[in-house]
């Protein structure tokens, strides 16, 4: 539409007709003084257009010479009498405002009559009948544009879309509806989350039966939080909680509810409530609740107004009903600290359930569901992909599926077998192999001791992960990886395992400084994660004897919800001191005990090492075999590439994900 208005407007500029801006007297002087030839006047526009020649009033100096006249005025340029070589006759163009009053003044004063007089030879000529009003396409396309624009503008600012769309329905709340949709779950699609489905059991019964828990007094929760790390499986739970009681389920995010009118957080709110309410018994699921939730009067420069207002709705609106009048909401989040304390108190969110990261068995059950509808190989055992994944979520899990789909797919075969699974696995934590680069011998042997150097170290650790696979083909940005696979799960961190970590970590680099007697950049991801878990372990686990068990300072995530804004950083400069000086002691003797354990067994770092620049790969039972003396099985060695890869700047070390406390 705006594009036809300007269109519209450059059009009339170039086709309108430019007038002089000389007097209404002026005209009617050029009149008395016989010096009009001829004129053209408009009855609908009030134009006039004159032939003027020289006399007693001046010419008009915006004039047009006559030569680039048209139509009427150049049947006139040939004749002698008001021809140029006449003395230079022009055309005036001028808008009339009072036509009526023009065309009486010649009538009465017969000027037209009296230059006839004078002039018989050459009589004046004029024209004052009103032209016909004419719109040519160009214009009539524009304006069928005009009314097009402004018609679509009005129809879509208040039609009623899907969805709440248009501005009169901008206050609905953009519900998804499971039954709508037709992507009902159940709890069969649910597995790894025993104890989840047990706690929202009684809410599904409820759903079914609500008589029973209202014969004998129980209140059932008014909204059921669940809290866990992503890709846990929240949303598919609550999804199952609607499939299983066979109730409405209405979806909303809670970026959903703040827009950038003010109100409309608070008017969805109402609306998706209204809703609900209206097909009891029914579920309401807020997902990612963090983002409309988060507490009031907190973050830097100040809370936003229309979140909070939205948030202060959603408390009144889970205040406004009964816990048995058939509506449950449910939420989904991963940062349960930074909600509101109102919206968690009892008669809101009475109830949180924590989903966390699936254990072997669960993880073995979630393989089973996304293996489902895929054909496996015989040599794929679920159980040992459920042990080698630990501190997998249930998405890394069908992505890890998929992913060895894919590989299987691209090499042609029928079925998903073992080296797709453990090449996906791999894949997933460190990334693909870059094994198109060509690396000097020097870097591949850096990258050969290096390897060896984490893996010796971790062998000779009593408590420590045994190896599972030592690779020097690059992944992503490693150069290398070492990677561990626990044969245990514990639900805590000791600080002797801690400490046989950093251990480990110092290894690659202890390994350069004692066999090529220089160290590289290799380390540099390796001393980092030492260092976090030094400073974790002498601030946040009281592991320092020097220290004792106190923790030291907060989350530094905590400024930037607004807390401790203005406090410092808990603890004297003394005792940041005494805190650099302990990290610095664990790191150093940490470092010692790799250096004693690499050296003790040297011999066993250059076979480790050799072995690797001849196969690239080592499996966890072939190094075993080398540490043991044992003869190595050579059934790999076919599938093992010729051309070694470089080893970029940093390295990293595969470990399992440390353990949520």
């Amino acid at each position: 539409m705006v594009l036809a208005l300007v269109m519209v407007t450059m059009y009339s500029s170039l086709s309108g007709t430019d007038t002089s801006t000389m007097a209404y007297s002026d005209v009617i002087e050029y009149f008395e003084n016989n010096q009009v030839t001829a004129f053209d006047l408009d009855l609908n526009t009030g134009v006039i257009e004159m032939s003027l020649k020289e006399g007693d009033k001046p010419l008009p100096e915006n004039a047009q010479q006559q030569t680039e006249a048209t139509g009427l005025l150049q049947e006139l340029s040939g004749n002698e009498d008001y021809g140029p070589k006449n003395g230079g006759t022009v055309v005036a163009t001028y808008k009339l405002p009072y036509i009526d009053y023009f065309l009486s003044t010649l009538r009465d004063e017969g000027l037209i009559e009296q230059y006839n007089e004078a002039n018989p030879d050459a009589p004046m000529v004029y024209d004052m009948s009103p032209v016909k009003p004419s719109i040519p396409w160009m214009e009539l396309l524009l304006y069928v544009i005009m009314i097009g624009g402004v018609a679509f503008l009005f129809i879509s600012m208040y039609r009623s879309g899907a969805g709440g769309s248009g501005i009169m329905n901008v206050g609905r709340a953009k519900v998804k509806d499971q039954q709508e949709s037709q992507r009902k779950a159940t709890f069969a699609d649910v597995a790894g989350a025993e104890e989840e489905k047990a706690e929202l059991q009684e809410v599904v019964e409820f759903l079914k039966a609500p008589e029973r828990f209202n014969s004998l007094g129980a209140r059932i929760p008014h909204g059921v939080l669940l809290v866990g790390p992503p890709g846990t499986g929240k949303t598919l739970l609550a999804r199952a909680c609607a499939g299983e009681a066979g109730v409405p389920f209405y979806a909303i995010s809670g970026s959903d509810f703040v827009e950038m009118y003010v109100g409309v957080g608070a008017s969805r709110v109402r609306d998706l409530f209204e809703k609900a309410k209206k097909t009891m018994p029914s579920i309401i699921f807020i997902d990612e609740i963090d983002a409309v939730g988060r507490q009031r009067g907190t973050g830097l420069g100040g809370g936003h107004d229309e979140r909070e207002q939205t948030l202060n709705q959603l408390l009144v609106e889970m205040d406004g009903f009964d816990a048995n009048d058939g509506v449950i909401v449910m939420a989904a989040t991963n940062r349960a600290d930074i909600l509101d304390k109102a919206l968690l108190r009892p008669g809101r969110f009475d109830r949180q359930v924590y989903v966390g990261l699936p254990d072997v068995k669960g993880r073995e059950e979630i393989l089973r569901v996304h293996t489902k509808n895929k054909p496996l190989g015989p040599d794929v055992n679920l159980k040992t992909i459920a042990q080698s994944t630990a501190g997998f979520s249930g998405a890394d899990l069908e992505n890890l599926v998929n992913e060895a789909a894919l590989l299987a797919a691209r090499k042609g075969k029928k079925a998903i077998t073992e080296p797709e699974i453990e090449e996906a696995s791999i894949k997933v934590v460190a990334g693909p192999e870059k094994k198109s680069r060509v690396v000097t011998d020097k870097e591949k042997r850096l990258t050969a001791y290096h390897e060896a150097g984490h893996a010796i170290t971790g062998y000779y650790c009593p408590t420590h992960d045994p190896v599972h696979q030592i690779s020097i083909i690059p992944r992503g940005a490693a150069g290398g990886y070492t990677m561990y696979l626990p044969d245990k799960e514990p639900s805590y961190v000791t600080r002797t395992a801690m400490s046989e970590d950093i251990v480990c970590l110092l290894g690659g680099r202890v390994a350069e400084q004692l066999v090529l007697e220089d160290i590289s950049t290799g380390a540099s991801n390796d001393l980092e994660r030492a260092t976090d878990l030094a400073r974790a372990m002498v601030t946040r686990y009281g592991f320092s004897e020097r220290l004792g068990p106190v923790v030291y300072g907060n989350d530094p995530g905590q400024t930037f919800l607004g807390r401790d804004l203005a406090q410092g950083k808990g603890y004297s400069e003394t005792i940041a001191s005494e805190i650099d000086n302990e990290i610095r002691d664990i790191m150093d003797e940490s470092y010692e005990s790799a250096r004693r354990i690499l050296s003790d067994h040297m011999d066993k770092l250059h076979a480790v090492a050799k072995v690797l620049m001849e196969k690239e790969k080592i499996s966890g039972d072939d190094f075993r075999a080398l540490m043991e003396d044992r003869p190595t099985a050579d059934a790999d060695d076919e599938e093992m590439p010729a051309q070694a890869p470089e080893a970029p700047a940093q390295d990293s070390t595969a470990q399992q994900p440390p353990v949520q406390e």
